[in-house]
This record gives C-alpha cells, structure tokens and sequence, in this order.
C-alpha cells in the first residue's frame, strides 16, 4: 500500500505494550490514575510513531482520550498503537488500552485515544516522514 500526504496505512503495523498495574500508578479509589494511563498511551504512541518514521518525534496532540471503563490495581493493560495516517511530517496514532483481570481473564475495553505525532530533525524542526513504499502486486 502506498501512504501519500494524508493517506492511511496498513492496520497491520502496530505496537503493543502488556503492563501490570501497581499501587503507585493508582488514584486512592484503587484505579489506575488518569495521567498514569495517559503516559502509557503516550508512550505507545511514540513507539509507534518512531517505527513508522525511523526519525525521532515528539507529541503535537492527543485528542479525544476516552476513558471507558476503571482499571483496578494488579489488572494488566494491553496497549496496542497503530499508526492510522502519515502525513508530510505528522502521524496519527490510535492507541487501545485493553484491562485484564489475571485470574478471570476476563477482557475489557478500558480507554481509546488518538495522538498527532510529528517527527523532527536535530533541531526540532519538523521534518519530513518517508511514504509507505508502493506495493508493486
């Protein structure tokens, strides 16, 4: 698949993270806190967004976060990023935070967001992101 300014590419490119939620990233009703969750999203973004570009990024937005359901402490969080469009400099990045209880393995959707990511050069100027080569099929 191609990716021209403003083009989506391929759902298969993605980066997941599992983490284990522990007491220090929880607010005091024993969920995992607001900006520990956005920290990890951002984080999956970035990762994402490095990969895709090979050039190194930094977060311009992160727009509409959805906080759906709690994550209690000692739950996992699996977070997968993929990046759903390339830009001339900027990429956007759609992270899914999935909850699991570890006994149950009961699965639950717990938060979804989208970050605008853009890639720099040594300056932290925006720089431009290389298309997706063309498949040739």
């Amino acid at each position: 698949m191609q990716a021209s300014y403003g083009q989506a590419v391929s759902a298969a490119e993605s980066t997941r993270f599992v983490e284990l939620v522990f007491p220090d990233q929880a607010n005091h009703y024993g969920t995992l806190f607001g900006g520990s969750a956005l920290s990890m999203m951002g984080k999956a973004a970035f990762v994402a967004a490095t990969r895709r570009a090979r050039r190194a990024v930094v977060m311009a937005t992160s727009d509409k976060v959805e906080f759906h359901d709690p994550v209690r402490v000692g739950e996992l969080v699996e977070l997968t990023a993929r990046v759903e469009r390339v830009g001339r400099s900027s990429m956007t990045v759609a992270v899914e935070v999935i909850a699991e209880a570890l006994i149950s393995g009961d699965r639950r959707t717990a938060m979804r967001g989208s970050f605008e990511m853009v890639a720099v050069d040594e300056l932290g100027r925006p720089t431009p992101v290389a298309p997706l080569p063309q498949n040739n099929l």
